[in-house]
């Protein structure tokens, strides 16, 4: 898993203030346009690397997107 990788996942660890605050912290921290990181971000969920790096957030985030999908 590169920096890139990690970085994303720190971000969803810790969470933000608000939608606004969070796509101005992906821009700013990251360098990526909102959708590309949740590109990678739904990637990384499938990610056996990502799973062992960050158990806890991988689990969290595959559980709202199940339930995300579970509602469509």
């Amino acid at each position: 898993m590169g920096t890139r990788e990690r970085a994303v996942l720190a971000l969803e660890r810790r969470g933000s203030v608000g939608p606004g605050a969070k796509e101005r912290e992906i821009r700013e921290r990251l360098g990526l346009a909102p959708v590309r990181y949740y590109q990678l971000l739904n990637a990384l969920l499938d990610d056996p690397r990502a799973l062992a790096h960050d158990p806890v957030t991988v689990n969290r985030l595959r559980r709202v997107r199940e339930a995300r999908r579970a509602e469509r």
